[in-house]
């Protein structure tokens, strides 16, 4: 006969959780950088463009990591059916997000316009080899790619937010 099915997991809860700060450096962190609410001579600029390109942190030569190296959430699964998708990968969406924003910055008189300009030329640079390189060797375009290797990862094709590269690329913000 057949084997058994194996047996339901059952979820046990045996304390309340508890709701609490995340000191996880990652996309989140960048938000107000990514929608330039920061201003151009915000003391907290410095800080943020140095965590981005960090490559204990958030710099790959392939785009920005979503959730810091030295995080100790960094690639753990959320469930035993939820792989680590934001804990580690490189987004489009969100790299196209910090190109805009970097070329805001580096196009404002600030004390970190030089090294929003800096980032921002790097950055792009990166990321743009990067999925040209994963397209010329699948033919694909990814929903999300390898912050260690750069190889394109879950859905293909994909040509939702990975499409951003074509504006990254025409320097359309």
């Amino acid at each position: 006969g057949r084997p058994p099915p194996p047996p339901e997991l059952v979820r046990e809860v045996r304390e309340a959780p508890r709701l609490q700060f995340v000191g996880a450096l990652g996309y989140v962190s960048l938000f107000p950088l990514l929608l330039q609410l920061l201003r151009p001579d915000s003391p907290r600029l410095p800080a943020v463009l140095d965590a981005m390109r960090s490559e204990r942190q958030l710099w790959t030569p392939f785009g920005l990591r979503s959730l810091a190296r030295d995080s100790p959430l960094y690639m753990q699964r959320n469930t035993q059916h939820d792989p680590p998708y934001w804990r580690g990968s490189v987004w489009v969406n969100i790299n196209y997000l910090a190109l805009r924003a970097l070329h805001g910055y580096a196009g404002t008189e600030g004390p970190q316009r030089e090294r929003a300009a800096e980032l921002y030329r790097e950055l792009r640079r990166n990321l743009m080899a990067n999925l040209y390189r994963q397209h010329a060797e699948s033919g694909f375009l990814w929903e999300h790619y390898s912050d260690s290797t750069g190889r394109g990862q879950g859905c293909h094709p994909f040509a939702g937010w990975s499409a951003l590269v074509v504006l990254v690329m025409a320097e359309d913000y």
